[in-house]
This record gives C-alpha cells, sequence and structure tokens, in this order.
C-alpha cells in the first residue's frame, strides 16, 4: 500500500514544528528588512549620482566658484555628497586661505558622506551567516528544509 504526501510548501510549512515556523517567519522578515533596504540604498545613491552629475556639469563650466559655493550652501538635501564636499573645502580655504586646511575639511567631509553611503551595508553582510546558524537549531529533517527556504530567499527574483 502506498502513501502519498503531499509536498507542497504551504504543506510542509503548516506541518512543520512551531520552532521551525517561526525561523522561517524571522527569515521572511529578515527578507523583507534586506530588500528594504536594497530599495532604499539604490534610491539613495541614483539620487547622489543625479546631484554628482549635475554639480559637476556646473562646476566644470567654468563659472565662478563663490556662486558655486552659494548654490551648495542653499541646497540641503543629502543627495548632494559632491556639493557637500566643495562646500567644506571652500570655505575652509576662504576662512584660512590654506590648501592644506581646505584638504582636510574636505577628507573630514568626504569621510561622514561615505559612513552616510555605507550604512547598514554590514547588517546585510552579516544576513548572509545567520540562517544557517539557526537552522542548526532545527531537527536534521526540519533543517534541510530551512536551509533549502533559506536559499529560496537568497534568490535573485530572476533565479527562481
Amino acid at each position: 500500500m502506498t502513501t502519498t504526501q503531499d509536498l507542497s510548501f504551504l504543506s510542509l510549512v503548516l506541518n512543520a514544528s512551531l520552532l521551525v515556523q517561526l525561523v522561517m517567519l524571522l527569515l521572511l522578515g529578515m527578507s523583507v528588512a534586506s530588500w528594504t533596504i536594497i530599495f532604499k540604498k539604490t534610491a539613495i545613491l541614483r539620487g547622489v549620482r543625479s546631484d554628482t552629475d549635475r554639480f559637476e556639469r556646473d562646476f566644470w563650466s567654468g563659472g565662478d566658484l563663490n556662486t558655486l559655493l552659494q548654490a551648495a550652501q542653499r541646497n540641503t538635501r543629502s543627495d548632494a555628497v559632491l556639493e557637500h564636499i566643495f562646500e567644506a573645502g571652500m570655505q575652509e580655504f576662504l576662512k584660512v586661505r590654506e590648501i592644506d586646511a581646505a584638504r582636510r575639511a574636505m577628507k573630514a567631509t568626504y569621510q561622514r558622506e561615505m559612513d552616510m553611503l555605507e550604512a547598514n551595508l554590514p547588517f546585510l553582510a552579516q544576513l548572509d551567516q545567520f540562517p544557517p546558524t539557526l537552522a542548526s537549531l532545527a531537527p536534521s529533517g526540519e533543517s534541510c528544509m530551512l536551509l533549502g527556504v533559506w536559499r529560496m530567499f537568497k534568490m535573485q527574483p530572476w533565479q527562481r
């Protein structure tokens, strides 16, 4: 006599132990959080690229640097990374008339801007090690299912 088992994804999830269901829910939550960060970073980087292209076009057009500085001071958008670096360097140069001071100000501003752009990247990097650790908590058969679910969430949509 042969028995048939329903091996659909929904059936496997509903028949899993409570611990495995909680782990899968946690994995789903982490996946949503990581994709949220990825989409936000993409939008931020598009804005930075757009503002950088605009600023470079204005800078290399040969206009007055004081006019460019005033425009940079009026622009309070966080996407204007290159403008913030220019503004810091130009203000420091106008204050002390020393190129080394302007370079230091520009480096400090560059580092702050990069820290802002790189925020949450360590979180994304750590997510890759999280699911195998959780899978080790589950019984052996269910941990295989958990790792399969993890691989499914880890794949890009076009790889499924």
